[in-house]
């Protein structure tokens, strides 16, 4: 009896020093640091040592472009201001031409003031850094879609607005009718562009010698061709239409544009990568003036309409129809009276060319302009 309480006591003995070994020893850190304090619980009311206030940054990233356009009160577009008919400083100071109107669609979408708008003029080679920096938000600027673009410009594109392709132009005095006719020509490009890849890369794939003479604008590539330092310059084909028109209507030599199309480029507006909401408000901003186009509404009659079929009702914001896109209901209505539908202003340009039996028609009419249906 007296063995087994002896037993008993041992036994007792080991288990508290067991136990006191694993207490020391729960909290050890694998680097030898201090036990972390506990937290605070949500009862307790000791105040915390410090508070720092956080304020998130109004980025792409964060969702929070809408925001802060709605804080600074009007929209920043990137564009140019060197192609009449696309983008063009005017002799008053003011920007004009087709990629400028689309900028300011998205101004009367958001804000239902079309000039709530500021042009942000930048070159070809700095336009995408100057996208993802945050210099603007919209970009409107001759630029074409492309798959490297796409994956690694930190650039999302958005509804082409104007199908287009690559051509090149001549003095019509030479004589040239095809690419063989320019073996080792200077050929006047814009540089930091698809225009001069592509030129690069068809001229190479067909064994034809050339001279690349490269410009930042066509603020100099034009007067260079013109004063003869390039045989020939390249670019898309309405911008060549646009120069072709301009140098003969001031009395220059008549200008060839060779029919071969040596690229596809898809032109339109662009945003940076990372913000869904502020893509789709721009996107539905720029595609209502092709819905408008197809409905037969335009800046005359949109605001007056007054029949019942339910799809116009619908893109009107009539009834409380709210696609939940994050823009007013009536966005529509707004982006057409004070700007035009795609038919509008495409023809207030003539220098862009026809638009009735172009790739630029609407769909119905055999062209490539198709928008989703808005219901």
């Amino acid at each position: 009896m007296q063995k087994s309480v002896h037993r008993l006591l041992a036994l007792l003995g080991l288990v508290l020093v067991f136990s006191l070994i694993a207490a020391s020893c729960g909290n050890d850190d694998d680097d030898g640091a201090a036990p972390e304090a506990p937290a605070p619980t949500a009862a307790s009311t000791e105040p915390p040592e410090a508070t720092v206030e956080v304020v998130p940054t109004q980025s792409a990233d964060s969702g929070g472009t809408l925001q802060a356009v709605l804080d600074r009160g009007h929209v920043l577009c990137g564009s140019r201001d060197d192609v009449p008919g696309f983008a063009l400083l005017n002799d008053a100071g003011q920007y004009e031409g087709f990629d400028i109107d689309m900028c300011r669609v998205v101004a009367a979408a958001v804000f239902g003031d079309a000039d709530a708008v500021e042009i942000v003029p930048v070159t070809s080679a700095e336009r995408f850094t100057a996208l993802a920096s945050g210099q603007f938000e919209v970009m409107n600027r001759n630029t074409t879609w492309t798959a490297t673009r796409d994956g690694t410009e930190g650039a999302e594109f958005l509804f082409t607005t104007y199908y287009d392709g690559q051509g090149l132009m001549v003095p019509a005095s030479t004589g040239f009718t095809t690419l063989d006719d320019l073996a080792d020509a200077n050929i006047c490009v814009s540089t930091g562009t698809t225009t001069e890849l592509n030129l690069t890369a068809v001229f190479a794939a067909r064994g034809i010698p050339f001279n690349p003479v490269t410009f930042e604008g066509f603020d100099t590539l034009v007067p260079a061709y013109e004063e003869g330092q390039c045989e020939a310059m390249t670019a898309d084909s309405s911008v060549l239409g646009v120069y072709k028109y301009e140098i003969e209507n001031k009395g220059g030599p008549d200008q060839h544009i060779m029919t071969e199309i040596i690229s596809k480029e898809p032109l339109g507006t662009v945003v940076r990568d990372g913000d869904s909401q502020w893509a789709q408000i721009v996107n539905w901003a720029t595609m209502a003036t092709v819905q408008a186009w197809e409905f037969e509404l335009d800046s005359s009659n949109i605001a007056s309409y007054d029949g019942n079929d339910p799809n116009i009702l619908n893109f009107l914001g009539r009834d409380g129809f709210d696609p939940g896109l994050g823009l007013p209901t009536d966005f529509a209505v707004q982006v057409v009276s004070q700007v035009g539908n795609y038919e509008e202003i495409f023809n207030r340009y003539p220098q862009l060319g026809v638009l009735e039996g172009s790739v630029n028609d609407l769909w119905t009419n055999g062209g490539l302009m198709y928008v989703p249906p808005y219901r």
